[in-house]
């Protein structure tokens, strides 16, 4: 269900698997790519909602939340943290796509000691936008979201989810998600990811053409203990693309961490 809450007069949306969280389940929160909403979960949040506690959040500007997004990951970061304190989720799993991601990483960065790991889907230290595509969301949005549709996701996988994808980032206004990918364009953690002490599962499709399998390989190699896995027949809606493989490695991850 959907459920909202006002932080600094913003309302933001999350949809949860109960009212309240129960005691004894491990939490999970899920947060989305640019431009995309709780919906980009579907296949997660619907499979893992009688094992887990679950909140989807909106991200300011997206979906059902108020707001107009942000220009800067660590802004992001902070609505992240403020949204766990106001729901009191405790010691939760970050699990974030792409720009969700950027924000999963960074917040371990920071904040480690409120999680108990991490999940990074299509990301990476840094996470370059051709400036193409940042200056055609001003000029021509609809022409740059088929775009981002179509080398978003695998080839074979084209004709059965482009037009998904292309209605999920034409719900978004175009302001922010030209902030989003703008965010994604400046991020360059590099030197403190090798910071994050906490258990961390980096998923990527073997053919993601937007955030390539050597920027998860980079992000495995300098955090210590990360795992990687690389999903077959999948691009960067890897979630969506394959969710049969991407939910077993997601849920044997979840059940390798410590009792909560």
């Amino acid at each position: 269900m959907i459920v909202f809450k006002e932080i600094h007069s913003v309302t933001l949306a999350s949809w949860v698997n109960s009212g309240k969280f129960a005691e004894g389940k491990r939490s999970l929160v899920f947060i989305h790519g640019s431009g995309g909403d709780h919906r980009t979960w579907i296949k997660q949040y619907t499979k893992f909602q009688d094992t887990f506690n679950v909140t989807v959040i909106d991200l300011p500007g997206h979906g059902q939340s108020g707001g107009n997004g942000e220009q800067e990951v660590s802004s992001y970061v902070e609505w992240v943290r403020q949204f766990l304190d106001a729901r009191t989720v405790k010691n939760p799993v970050l699990i974030g796509h792409s720009l969700g991601a950027a924000i999963s990483l960074l917040f371990a960065i920071h904040h480690g000691e409120l999680l108990s790991g991490i999940v990074a889907v299509g990301g990476g230290a840094r996470m370059p936008v051709n400036e193409m595509i940042l200056k055609g969301l001003k000029t021509d949005p609809d022409a740059v979201i088929a775009l981002a549709a179509k080398f978003s996701v695998s080839k074979e996988n084209r004709e059965r989810l482009s037009r998904t994808v292309i209605e999920g980032l034409s719900r978004a206004n175009p302001d922010v998600l030209y902030g989003d990918f703008f965010a994604c364009d400046r991020l360059d953690i590099r030197d403190g990811i090798s910071r994050i002490n906490i258990p961390t599962l980096i998923i990527c499709g073997k053919n993601d053409k937007m955030m390539p399998p050597e920027f998860s390989q980079f992000l495995q190699d300098t955090i210590p203990s990360a795992q990687l896995s690389l999903i077959e027949n999948a691009g960067h809606m890897v979630m969506l693309e394959n969710p049969e493989l991407f939910n077993r490695s997601l849920r044997e991850f979840l059940e390798s961490l410590p009792l909560v």
